[in-house]
């Protein structure tokens, strides 16, 4: 009997484990802020290289961005219904160069960051299921305008929170990516590698 209870509770303990693992981890909402923080003091830090060296300030964005990005999925969004007709070498390409896009756009939007208070909004309409993709909404107040933002998070396939897409000042770049996307394959016959190559 002792021995059944012993089986049983492993198999509990295993099948726990996975919610468990996540449970520690960091939640939607904590895995924006931290994100976000750190992105707002690198922007601090690094203002006065907006003008004087410009590719080095690009380079501390992007470095907190892959933090919590996942591009490879920023590009499925964009994509859309065309992802299915990538291959891993154009969808990983697309990654890149979104990666640089999203860099460079998110970056100089931010650029007049002065320390402005960060207020995140409470949901809407909040998931049922805790593993369900989750919009995580905030604020910058202060100055002469807010300016808003909203994160789409989603799990990984290592319990992660990652961010798949975004909305700045109500600006839905996957939806506006994806108007440039389509819009490039019917000018280039569907051809992934030629929209590719004029992607700007």
């Amino acid at each position: 009997m002792k021995s059944l209870r012993k089986i049983t509770l492993i198999w509990l303990v295993a099948a726990f484990f996975p919610l468990t693992a996540t449970a520690q981890g960091l939640s939607a909402v904590e895995t924006a802020k931290q994100g976000v923080e750190t992105l707002l003091q690198t922007v601090a830090d690094s203002r006065s290289m907006f003008l004087s060296d410009r590719d080095r300030y690009f380079e501390q964005v992007e470095g907190v961005l892959s933090s919590f990005v996942d591009f490879t999925a920023v590009a499925n969004v964009v994509m859309s219904r065309y992802a299915s007709s990538a291959n891993e070498a154009q969808t990983q390409r697309f990654a890149a160069i979104l990666r640089t896009t999203l860099t460079r756009f998110y970056g100089a939007a931010l650029v007049s960051y002065e320390g402005q208070e960060l207020v995140f909004l409470p949901s809407n309409n909040p998931p049922s299921d805790p593993r369900a993709d989750t919009v995580v909404g905030m604020e910058l107040r202060g100055g002469d305008t807010n300016l808003r933002l909203q994160y789409q998070m989603y799990i990984n396939e290592n319990d992660e929170w990652k961010l798949k897409n975004l909305s700045l000042a109500g600006i839905n770049l996957g939806r506006q990516y994806f108007t440039q996307f389509s819009a490039l394959m019917s000018k280039h016959d569907n051809d992934i590698d030629q929209v590719l190559d004029n992607w700007k």
